[in-house]
């Protein structure tokens, strides 16, 4: 049953300052900004929330920046602004070429990076890109700023070590390796608009790092596969070992032994395409 809007409450704070204090003092509060997965759930009622802090009027929080030799992401910033910037293309193709595949223009339009971490589905897009950038998750609160690595940040299903009190302000890209070479694919029903079954990120140059979503209860660094590859595994022995480090399940989109199998053949993809 759709949720009734009169039941809901929404603060709006003018400040970054003030949307902390806000969310230290009016706990239980859900924050908002694209509102692309909020909406769903008020459309359907399974959004349990009924008291929301709208960040988006906060345009600080949507800068893209180098902040000296680190590119800075505010948590605000929507996949098209990810997609026009040249920033983010000259730092990290990936995250565009992933941000395309966020649902359509207008998911795209509204859908911020900062919801996608902390929604902290495994099934986010660009989730694998940040976890083989080795990007950071700056989270913020009334006390204070802390930096978490994002290979750190989940730690289980839809469950991160982000406080209640604190949101997140930013993603931090450090440099990446001279002579890298980037990939990402996305596996699903069809080209756009439609849940990852698969998604995979990867670098290679000078070591391999490779990251899967929607293959596990949280975003996954394959490490086990890296450490093979870089030792000068066969290909097929490093899809073997990938086989034995993720854990799929079935479910209405797909089963576990399809992920399972596609996974194993866009690693072999990724090897072939970086060479």
């Amino acid at each position: 049953m759709r949720t009734a809007i009169s039941t809901l409450e929404l603060l709006e704070p003018r400040t970054i300052r003030e949307a902390l204090v806000m969310l230290r003092n009016h706990a239980p509060i859900t924050p908002i900004a694209g509102c692309t997965d909020v909406y769903v759930g008020l459309e359907f009622g399974t959004l349990p929330a009924k008291r929301f802090l709208n960040l988006g009027t906060l345009e600080e929080l949507r800068r893209i920046e180098m902040q000296r030799d680190t590119l800075s992401i505010g948590a605000l910033a929507t996949y098209t602004s990810i997609i026009r910037s040249k920033l983010v293309a000259k730092r990290l193709p990936i995250l565009v070429a992933a941000s395309r595949e966020v649902g359509g223009a207008q998911i795209q339009n509204r859908g911020t990076i900062g919801g996608n971490v902390a929604n902290a589905s495994p099934a986010g897009d660009t989730l694998p890109v940040l976890a083989v950038a080795e990007a950071t998750v700056v989270l913020r609160s009334a006390d204070g700023i802390r930096r978490v690595p994002f290979v750190g940040f989940y730690t289980g299903y839809r469950q991160s070590v982000r406080r209640a009190d604190e949101l997140i302000v930013a993603i931090e890209i450090p440099p990446m390796e001279e002579g890298q070479r980037q990939w990402f694919r996305k596996v699903g029903p069809r080209d756009a608009q439609a849940i990852s079954k698969v998604v995979m990120a990867a670098v290679r140059a000078p070591e391999p790092r490779i990251a899967l979503g929607s293959v596990a209860p949280t975003v996954i660094r394959a490490s086990k596969t890296e450490s093979i590859l870089s030792a000068g595994a066969l290909i097929e022995d490093a899809q073997n070992m990938l086989a034995s480090e993720i854990s799929p399940i079935d479910d209405m989109r797909s089963t576990a032994a399809y992920r399972r199998r596609v996974a194993q053949n866009l690693l072999a993809q990724f090897w072939r395409d970086t060479a």
